[in-house]
């Protein structure tokens, strides 16, 4: 998997949490938090959907590793790999 594809699927779990939300604009750079109206519960669901979607478990450690979006890439997508996961 690649980053970019990792990011479309953070995308994605963003837009089934906030359907509402313009996910056309976001900047890949930005914290997602400064960018949408996500708040903490919002942020939690999309931890428990990387989990019940894909098996990746991300501890309360790594959260702030998963702020932007590129910094979920650079997170997610070696463990999207190792777990045998593609796009």
């Amino acid at each position: 998997m690649t980053k970019e594809e990792c990011k479309q699927i953070v995308l994605d779990i963003i837009s089934e949490i906030a359907p509402d939300e313009d996910l056309g604009s976001v900047k890949p750079d930005v914290r997602l938090r400064d960018q949408l109206d996500l708040d903490s519960m919002d942020f939690l669901d999309i931890v428990m959907e990387l989990r019940k979607k894909f098996g990746i478990n991300v501890p309360e450690a790594d959260y702030m590793k998963l702020a932007s979006l590129d910094s979920c890439a650079e997170y997610l997508t070696p463990k999207f790999n190792e777990a045998g996961i593609s796009n």
